[in-house]
């Protein structure tokens, strides 16, 4: 089978009462976000799968985002934009969205996965009914092996940034990747100084509307990709990281603090069958289009 592959753009760091209400007035709309260095409407990454399931699902609204004026600024923000910034711009473009507001499905590719993850965390309305996380870094990175590009200057400049110091206020505030960087050999550093990632897994203080919204969702289905060699370590797509301390053995979701403490719901929503692990053989965001219609595609009807 060929791959759907995603090259340079899409490496790296998105009840029964309205199921009834939705067959009556047509599909579910969804939402997707995608990855670093890709944008809204590549003809050959998210606007294929825009494609394809418009073709799957006839009548489907589908709302790919696009996070600046044009393309390139899309591009460019998924580097460079404050991360809460771009969430908080996510949740207007939702909420004005009249075709939105009886619910829809989300997927996002890469680290758009963990930011539509802290749109229904943050902005329950209108309601995410599903989200799909394709290769989403839940807890993070501490690894920066490819960018779209190794002779690349823009990733160049992010690796110094991050050699500098990614928990320096300049670098947070400037850099993307920075603000989900998770470093395990400095755990307090990192739920002091990380403007994002540790405020949405709840590194710091509970924050129960966070999590009462993640738990509104029906399904959280999660794509880890089985032979990533782009995210460090793999493991963060199922939510699972480095144990503590090293930055060589990885732990599963069920061992890490967030699931035995509970601080996202993630435990609950397990327990009620409402996660979904998923694998995919190939490297990251590689992916047949057979595989796609098998496994995703049932989540988005």
């Amino acid at each position: 089978m060929a791959s759907i592959g995603f090259p340079v753009t899409l490496l790296l760091l998105g009840g029964s009462c309205w199921l009834s209400l939705g067959s009556a007035a047509g599909p579910v709309p969804l939402v997707i976000w995608h990855g670093m260095g890709d944008s809204c409407c590549n003809p050959e990454s998210i606007g294929y799968i825009k494609k394809i399931v418009e073709e799957k699902i006839p009548g489907i609204y589908i709302l790919s985002l696009m996070i600046g004026k044009n393309l390139i600024e899309d591009v460019e923000n998924g580097f460079l934009m404050n991360v809460n910034d771009q969430v908080k711009l996510v949740c207007g473009i939702l909420a004005k969205d009249p075709k939105l507001q009886g619910g829809f499905n989300a997927m996002g590719f890469s680290q758009g996965g963990q930011f539509l993850r802290a749109v229904v965390q943050r902005c329950p309305s209108p309601p995410m009914l599903n989200l799909v996380s394709v290769g989403g870094q839940h807890q993070g990175v501490y690894g920066f092996p490819r960018c779209p590009g190794e002779s690349s200057r823009l990733c160049d400049w992010i690796r110094k940034m991050l050699d500098l110091g990614a928990y320096t206020q300049a670098v947070q505030e400037r850099l993307v990747q920075a603000q989900y960087w998770h470093d395990p050999l400095n755990e307090e550093e990192y739920r002091k100084n990380s403007l994002f990632l540790a405020d949405v897994n709840q590194e710091r203080c509970i924050n129960q509307t966070y999590k009462k919204n993640l738990m509104s969702l029906k399904k959280f289905v999660m794509v880890k990709f089985l032979n990533d060699t782009m995210v460090d370590p793999p493991a963060s797509e199922w939510f699972g990281y480095y144990r503590s301390g090293q930055a060589k053995e990885t732990i599963p979701l069920k061992e890490t603090l967030l699931y035995t403490e509970d601080r996202l719901g993630l435990k609950e929503m397990d327990k009620a069958g409402k996660l979904v692990y998923l694998g995919a053989e190939g490297d990251h965001l590689h992916f047949s289009k057979e595989w796609f219609f098998k496994n995703i595609l049932p989540f988005l009807q």
